[in-house]
């Protein structure tokens, strides 16, 4: 306040001596100056931006980027009160005496502005730079760290204000222990998503990239964002699906993306024919995965042969894929696929498809089993 009255007579002394007595004079004044330093500054602002894209380090971007709006606002708030006190000064108007906690208000604004801001830009740039660096980066951590304080920022900055406007802060987180039970009730269901998203960020069942799917319901697609209210995730027909995070704490939920090996499970059949192949084809095809660069050799494999089924001899393979990832999962399994049918028609046999044998015994036509079919109609 001294420096900001030591200010004000400087001013008016400068007034005086080029003739200008008028207070309107004067607030114009502080106005346009205030206008002309808000331009000089975004001058300057643009050539620093410049420089610092040519650095490497995301603290000082981060710094820079956060600070341009608020100091340029911070000038403003102090012109405006500067020019508001001359203006209470010369007229004595009630009114203008809420000018000071306004103005402190305003600062306490601007300094949480620019800390929620430098926060955000910390955030994408670590992420950039990581992503730029290829080092692992778990982005759910980073967002859910990043969340808590952004709202310890706003949380401090709206208690310091009320502080600044005269309100007792006991007193209001008095009231709040009070209101807050009511606010519960009537917020229920905002509540249980809030602490649903918290569980999500405590427990991990998946975080941002991870496939995921529900057995109990329609979910299935790629974790694109957990907020703390829902949680998006991106279906492979590129459709969006917000899940609110309240119904992650009543249903299971699969992440194949967590999967150490991915299943292959084929049911192949022969003809009936090729019996006497079976036994040698099965052990070929148990060789082959053994040594296949996709299979993992080491974990469970079974390769049997299962049944008698109506038209066919049918062997089934049992094994994992040493990759998870769906597209490469799809290159061995159509690999093995059709390193089985090489296989079998090594061995001169085929495979096998639905098929009836119809026996003709003398004149009459026998079905399989046996029993004479009707004769046909002229």
């Amino acid at each position: 306040m001294d420096q900001l009255n030591d200010a004000q007579k400087v001013v008016a002394g400068f007034m005086q001596e080029i003739g200008l007595e008028s207070w309107v004079m004067q607030v114009f004044v502080v106005v346009l100056v205030t206008a002309v330093l808000n331009l000089i500054m975004r001058r300057v602002f643009a050539r620093i931006h410049t420089g610092l894209e040519r650095t490497e380090t995301i603290w000082d971007n981060s710094t820079f980027a956060a600070l341009r709006k608020p100091l340029r606002a911070f000038v403003w708030v102090v012109g405006i009160s500067f020019a508001v006190e001359i203006v209470q000064r010369e007229t004595g108007a009630v009114i203008f005496e809420a000018v000071a906690p306004i103005r402190d208000v305003a600062v306490v604004a601007i300094i949480a502005w620019f800390l929620v801001s430098f926060i955000r830009e910390a955030e994408q740039n670590l992420v950039a730079q990581k992503e730029a660096d290829g080092e692992p980066l778990d982005r759910t951590t980073v967002d859910a760290v990043t969340k808590l304080l952004r709202l310890s920022v706003i949380i401090t900055a709206a208690l310091v204000a009320l502080q600044t406007l005269g309100f007792s802060i006991s007193g209001v987180l008095a009231f709040g222990g009070v209101g807050g039970i009511a606010v519960g009730f009537a917020a229920k269901d905002l509540l249980s998503n809030f602490f649903g998203g918290l569980m999500i960020y405590l427990d991990r069942p998946f975080k941002v990239g991870d496939w995921v799917r529900s057995p109990d319901r329609s979910i299935e697609g790629v974790v694109e964002n957990i907020g703390w209210r829902r949680t998006l995730i991106r279906k492979f027909d590129t459709r969006p699906l917000y899940v609110p995070n309240s119904t992650f704490t009543n249903i299971a939920v699969e992440n194949p993306s967590r999967m150490q090996n991915r299943q292959l499970y084929e049911v192949i059949g022969i003809r009936y024919d090729d019996a006497p192949l079976m036994a040698s084809i099965v052990r070929d095809v148990e060789a082959m995965l053994k040594s296949h660069e996709g299979i993992e050799g080491e974990a469970f494999m079974i390769v049997n042969f299962d049944a008698f089924a109506a038209s066919s001899l049918d062997f089934f393979i049992y094994c994992y894929t040493k990759t998870t990832g769906w597209a490469e999962f799809h290159k061995v399994k159509q690999d093995v696929l059709l390193q089985i049918l090489r296989i079998i028609v090594d061995h001169g046999a085929e495979i096998a498809f639905p098929t009836t044998t119809v026996h003709l015994v003398g004149d009459q036509m026998m079905s399989k089993s046996g029993a004479p079919l009707p004769e046909p109609s002229n």
